[in-house]
């Protein structure tokens, strides 16, 4: 575990190329497939993909009804290499503006995928995000390991 003061961090392979994962990143339809932690919705209300673009999301807890919105911005793109985005809560009992930052390497059994996230609100328990973080890591590699073929067209 990380012992940076409100700092996640952690190395995964996901058995996928980088472009795959890449693509899982920035595509919004992908992001709230595998971002939301198990019994969550995510529901993408801003994307601008470019550097100084926004975005804005949003996760619903699917028990309570209980909705988290937060948005920030792409800092920066580099293709199937890295994406630094900002984060920051609307949540006035969530103040502070966090940073995420992804990292892709190929590796000779997919990706390795780095993550970092700084200046995570103190109210939020480091446990729970490194328990986030993992429910989607499942989500994401779901997504991109899966090799689904095209159905047959006649």
């Amino acid at each position: 575990m990380n012992t940076t003061p409100n700092t996640v961090a952690f190395v995964r392979v996901i058995k996928s190329p980088p472009e795959r994962l890449y693509r899982a990143f920035t595509d919004p339809d992908a992001k709230v497939r595998w971002e939301p932690p198990f019994g969550f919705i995510g529901k993408v209300h801003e994307w601008d993909l470019r550097v100084g673009g926004r975005y804005r999301m949003s996760f619903t807890n699917f028990s309570t009804g209980t909705t988290h919105r937060f948005g920030g911005e792409f800092l920066e793109i580099v293709e199937n290499e890295r994406l630094v985005v900002s984060d920051a809560f609307d949540d006035p009992n969530l103040q502070g503006s966090m940073r995420t930052s992804v990292h892709l390497r190929p590796v000779l059994n997919g990706t390795e995928l780095t993550i970092e996230q700084t200046g995570i609100p103190a109210a939020i328990p480091l446990e729970f995000c490194y328990a986030g973080w993992q429910e989607s890591m499942v989500q994401l590699a779901q997504l991109v390991e899966a090799e689904v073929p095209d159905a047959p067209t006649e």
